[in-house]
């Protein structure tokens, strides 16, 4: 792989739970010249075996945050100061983000019903956590754009991405306007994704942001198997021809923005001046 690309969005320690060999996997990638990956979490107290197992890639960096699982809201009092401590706990320089965490309103409504501000109280919770420890946010909204957007208002000081972008150009420029960077997975290949590649081709340059939330959401034409970061190169390919650029010109840009959210010297950002 000669292009240094960069995937902000992957769940790692998943990988080999879909039959991937993980490390193999990422030595071969990073052996041809892959850039920078962001492995991310959907729960607190995974946050050191992540750095133990994948540390030792030097352009993997990690995010930890609490995904809006029920019992994780039922438990979100006890949750959130965990996920505190192991943050605070991880060497230096290796948390470049709080995340995942946001909002899912694809859900069935149980647990509205039987909390119905719990959801929200809990992304309020880890913004108000992420504000404290001056780390950016990664934000998963699906079928709620304008309650996230309500939210996220509230922490002007906060920065951030909206990851795996599902919706249309209006709530880009919503998000855009809030300051969020806006990041497309590989449902922006997906035949009925129509809205998703509008969105793609009118974000500014200076704030997109590509992924693979591998081992979920593999683009064609690897549907049905676990994605995985090397997958990513389709999503830029498709990403390049929306916004009429080529594709190494939107590499170096992509390895820019991550290096401007997340506080990274990235690759791509080195090599290409964009840092």
């Amino acid at each position: 792989m000669a292009l240094l690309y960069t995937d902000t969005h992957a769940h790692l320690s998943l990988l080999d739970t879909r039959g991937l060999d993980s490390h193999a996997l990422l030595g071969g990638l990073f052996k041809s010249g892959f850039g920078t990956i962001i492995d991310v979490s959907l729960e607190s107290g995974d946050l050191a075996a992540r750095i133990g197992a994948f540390s030792r890639y030097p352009a993997v960096r990690f995010a930890s945050g609490l995904w809006p699982h029920e019992q994780v809201i039922r438990d979100r009092y006890r949750l959130v100061p965990i996920l505190e401590g192991e943050i605070n706990a991880a060497p230096p320089g290796m948390v470049c983000a709080l995340g995942e965490f946001g909002l899912d309103h694809h859900r069935t409504g149980e647990q509205e019903q039987e909390d119905p501000t719990g959801e929200r109280e809990l992304m309020e919770m880890q913004l108000d956590l992420a504000q404290r420890l001056s780390l950016p946010v990664i934000i998963h909204s699906r079928d709620a754009p304008r309650e996230t957007a309500g939210i996220l208002a509230a922490y002007p000081a906060v920065r951030g991405l909206i990851h795996c972008f599902s919706y249309g150009p209006a709530e880009a420029g919503a998000f855009l306007d809030l300051g969020y960077y806006i990041s497309f997975a590989g449902n922006l290949t997906y035949k009925n994704a129509s809205h998703i590649r509008e969105s793609c081709a009118m974000v500014p340059r200076d704030r997109l942001l590509l992924e693979t939330d591998c081992p979920f959401l593999a683009p064609v034409p690897c549907r049905g198997k676990p994605a995985h970061p090397g997958m990513v190169e389709e999503v830029y390919k498709l990403a390049a021809e929306l916004r009429h650029t080529d594709i190494h010109t939107l590499a170096e840009q992509i390895a820019g923005n991550t290096g401007t959210l997340f506080g990274l010297r990235t690759k791509g950002a080195a090599e290409s001046g964009s840092l």
